[in-house]
């Protein structure tokens, strides 16, 4: 089976190759973050015609993940989605760069920057290789012993005892062979015998003392490589009966519901899993009509075929509760006067309206037309209210009625937040509601160009849509 190892980074991707059965990393190049490398790393795929990808997972020298992580965390999801069909497995991985270059400069060459990525990426792969196969390059090490044609036929027997286990000991094995030798020397004088005898036994010791310190190894080295073996056919066949789900960040329980239903799973399986009761401390407190929109945090997990899909929705279930704690966003959102589920709400609104970077400065605008008493103005709020009583639109035809639809989602209509998430947050909306920027805006629109522009008065937000949104603003809720 050929693997390819990649070190991610935000400039260049780090590549190596490797095939299980010899066990040994190649750097095959590098690849340039510019749009392409999607297309790039499914040609390396099909060239190599592997669909098995380690990725180095970067740790700080405590082992814990770091901002980097979050980062090749996102670009595994999105590769799974570029290049259908790849299997990812991760390898922790800390300051590698860094090896990769010490060893580039021990070769006194001339290297690009691409090499010292390439290098990592080898050392990364190896690194994994290697986690499976501990110990056999120190018994690589151990010289095979080649017996003479005319080995006595003790020494031979010698030899198969050990391939099949060494059986007898050292020790064992010589005293016998001793015992062998002094009835063959009867005929010698007795200073003679002794000395033979003397001779015989410490070159027939240190020579079966090779040989089955040789055949023990050789025995060790040939189970490590059947175990190996077992271990590469466990992986392929695993990867036959497992299959990735994905809930990326902004996606609503409606996205889930229909990629479920889309591998298969029955409405009343789906329904089951959402219905269900499970058993988290963050999911209390919360409304008692409260579904689990915003708290199936965006990640990709690897499930077995047979899972069901109540597992399916634990595991996101889980992750949510594992980024809840590490973040402490419950007293993080407390600190701004909201609770849990009220902070979760308000980081799903977050996440749909603006791209990461602007995140935390969307958030200060919220938190300050909330503190003003104002309506949060929210046109995704809308579509949202929309979605869930007209999916459609075949009540709801333009935007002008659309606007005043009757729903507690509606924050054009009504003040505050909505009565609940309207999408699944990511990291990145859920920590700009934890830590808002220090700006006092009270108005935001997305330009035609992407860019968001911010206003402190009405006049200029509405001077802001007319220079910079003629297009984006007219669409259809």
């Amino acid at each position: 089976m050929r693997i390819l190892g990649l070190d991610v980074g935000e400039k260049r991707i780090g590549v190596a190759k490797a095939d299980s059965n010899t066990r040994i990393a190649v750097p095959v190049g590098y690849i340039k973050v510019d749009g392409s490398e999607w297309q790039e790393i499914a040609r390396l795929a099909s060239l190599h015609n592997t669909e098995f990808f380690v990725i180095g997972m970067p740790r700080s020298n405590e082992g814990n993940e770091t901002n980097q992580s979050l980062y090749v965390r996102g670009f595994a999801k999105t590769l799974t989605e570029k290049v259908p069909g790849v299997k990812i497995r991760f390898q922790d991985e800390s300051l590698t760069s860094v090896e990769a270059e010490e060893r580039l400069k021990s070769r006194k060459k001339k290297y690009e920057k691409g090499e010292i990525d390439a290098e990592a990426a080898s050392i990364i792969l190896q690194d994994f290789l290697e986690s499976f196969t501990v110990g056999m390059a120190a018994q690589e090490a151990v010289p095979t012993v080649e017996v003479p044609m005319n080995a006595p036929t003790g020494v031979v027997a010698g030899i198969k005892s050990a391939a099949v286990g060494a059986k007898d000991t050292a020790t064992g094995i010589a005293k016998k062979e001793a015992d062998k030798a002094k009835l063959k020397t009867k005929k010698v004088t007795h200073k003679m015998k002794t000395a033979t005898k003397w001779i015989s036994g410490v070159a027939i010791v240190a020579i079966i003392g090779l040989i089955v310190t040789g055949g023990v190894m050789l025995a060790i080295r040939e189970q490590q490589r059947r175990e190996y073996q077992e271990w590469v056919a466990e992986q392929e066949a695993l990867m036959n009966e497992t299959f990735d789900f994905t809930i990326l960040p902004g996606e609503t329980i409606f996205d889930i519901q229909n990629k479920l239903a889309t591998l298969g799973y029955t409405t009343g399986e789906i329904n089951e899993a959402f219905d269900s009761v499970y058993d988290f401390d963050f999911l209390k407190g919360r409304p008692s009509d409260a579904t689990l929109e915003g708290y199936l945090y965006g990640e990709t997990y690897e499930f077995l075929k047979t899972a069901t899909a109540k597992e399916i929705i634990q595991k996101y279930l889980e992750g949510m509760d594992t980024v809840i704690k590490e973040n402490n966003l419950e007293a993080a959102y407390a600190a701004h006067g909201l609770s849990l589920y009220e902070g979760i709400t308000l980081a799903s609104i977050v996440q749909k309206e603006s791209a990461t970077s602007d995140m935390p400065t969307v958030a200060q605008v919220f938190y300050t037309r909330l503190e003003y008493n104002m309506s949060l103005g929210s046109d995704v709020t809308v579509s949202y209210a929309l979605d869930k009583i007209d999916p459609n639109r075949q009540n709801y035809t333009d935007n002008e009625t659309a606007l005043v639809v009757d729903s507690c989602y509606n924050t054009r209509q009504n003040r505050g937040l909505p009565c609940g998430p309207i999408s699944n947050p990511g990291l990145s909306a859920l920590l700009a509601v934890a830590n808002p920027s220090d700006t006092s805006y009270l108005y935001f629109l997305t330009g035609d160009d992407g860019l968001m522009y911010y206003s402190y008065t009405e006049d200029e937000h509405l001077q802001n849509a007319a220079l910079h949104c003629q297009d984006l603003c007219q669409v259809s809720l």
